[in-house]
């Protein structure tokens, strides 16, 4: 029989502990071999049956999100994944603390914003408008119902901002050998990068501060409004895509630098978009 028609016949080097074997799985440490096909539908097949148990994985892979962003991304599409959490479970998990506790609203936006600092806010300002003549509420009704409806739904479509990111993201860092979930696997490990160091992070450590200079009326809500967080945004993120450049797509040099700077740009983009899409859906949903 032709082996190079039979994958799963064909000897195998496990890229997770170096075993050779025969088959789909190492008989080792369970590997699966990863083919092209696996790659093009993972991302859906791993929608369906994702898990949140947090187990000692999930540490190992968020100190490698936080510390070597694209790494784990890496390592998941080349095929060593039984060391490691799958981005999208730690996402889930993440994404589960990030609904449920009161957290910074990294991707979120308030009205206020929404009415005067976004590229969209001249359309925002009209619909607005029209929203509360039609409903017969006064500016500051709408505004807190709104901020109100927003927060929970920021929250529960943060899954949207992942597949917007993805875009730019395949757009800058074309490469033969990597598929569109490739690109969306990062963007999952860079939106949990963002919950758990914008979000939750921030705010363990302002609530902290908080504490600790109570005697001294200190208050930080005041100063983490919508544009200082986009600023946070922007900052942690550059660190993130140029590490990330380096580490899950292997540029260097000039190269580099301008695609990583370019790639914040897209993320920032997809950023804006999300908060627009999120605009439209909290409109309609009020």
């Amino acid at each position: 029989m032709n082996t190079s028609q039979e994958p799963s016949l064909a000897p195998h080097v496990c890229k997770s502990c170096g075993h050779s074997f025969h088959g789909t799985y190492c008989n080792i440490c369970g590997e699966k071999v990863i083919e092209p096909k696996d790659r093009k539908l993972e991302f859906l097949a791993t929608v369906l049956i994702s898990t949140t148990i947090v187990d000692n994985k999930f540490l190992k892979s968020l100190r490698l999100t936080l510390g070597n962003p694209g790494f784990l991304s890496r390592e998941y599409v080349d095929g060593r994944r039984v060391m490691y959490m799958k981005p999208l479970q730690m996402f889930f998990i993440l994404n589960l603390v990030y609904f449920f506790f009161p957290v910074l609203q990294m991707f979120n936006a308030s009205l206020y914003t929404q009415l005067n600092v976004l590229p969209h806010s001249n359309l925002a300002r009209r619909m607005v408008a029209q929203k509360i003549v039609h409903e017969g509420l006064s500016q500051q009704g709408f505004e807190l119902i709104y901020n109100d409806k927003t927060t929970n739904l920021a929250k529960l479509l943060v899954v949207i901002f992942v597949l917007l990111a993805s875009l730019p993201l395949s757009a800058i860092f074309q490469k033969k050998n990597r598929f569109f979930t490739d690109h969306v696997a990062l963007a999952v490990e860079l939106t949990s990068f963002n919950m758990a160091l914008n979000a939750i992070g921030l705010s363990i450590l302002f609530l902290v501060f908080s504490k600790l200079f109570h005697w001294g009326h200190f208050t930080w809500g005041s100063y983490l409004n919508d544009i200082t967080l986009t600023l946070i945004f922007i900052i942690t993120n550059v660190y993130f895509i140029f590490r990330a450049a380096k580490t899950f797509y292997n540029q260097k040099g000039k190269r580099l630098v301008i695609k990583a700077m370019l790639g914040v740009v897209g993320l920032f983009l997809a950023l804006e978009a999300y908060r627009f899409v999120l605009f439209i859906i909290t409109m309609y949903s009020i």
